[in-house]
């Protein structure tokens, strides 16, 4: 079968549910993905790009980055489904991230790594950042209450 990558700015319904499938695959987002196609729209048109994996027709990963376009940018959910795992998909999908950004001027890449994902992202070229430098730090706001 033929393994294709495909940057989407608007996706269509087929997309948006194969999406949902790889976010809640992933254990993210619980539940919100379902309850609100819109949310998973929003998501890929309001990132700087989104990248699907096709092998086939079949949507079986994904990832993103978020930038205003000039100086920085963050990659964020890449995911591939684990029918897929291991056979360079997350590799080549977190490559034609960069390569985009790259072409688009940015330098300056970062992403929040979990523990178990660290060697993947270090084969990539990816380094921690030295405790001194940064925290990681966040804060999740309730919007009923920041009105």
């Amino acid at each position: 079968m033929t393994r294709t990558y495909l940057f989407i700015d608007e996706p269509g319904a087929a997309q948006i549910a194969a999406i949902v499938r790889l976010y809640e695959t992933a254990g993210w987002w619980a539940g919100q993905v379902r309850e609100s196609p819109e949310l998973v729209r929003r998501i890929v048109t309001g990132s700087h790009c989104f990248v699907l994996a096709r092998e086939g027709e079949e949507i079986v990963g994904m990832g993103r980055a978020i930038s205003d376009g000039v100086s920085d940018a963050y990659i964020q959910d890449v995911s591939v489904h684990p029918d897929f795992r291991r056979q360079g998909i997350g590799s080549r999908i977190v490559r034609e991230i960069l390569l985009r950004l790259r072409n688009d001027g940015l330098q300056w890449i970062g992403l929040v790594a979990g523990r178990n994902t660290l060697p993947f992202y270090r084969r990539l070229g990816f380094e921690e950042l030295p405790a001194a430098t940064a925290m990681l730090m966040m804060i999740n706001i309730d919007p009923v209450r920041c009105g």
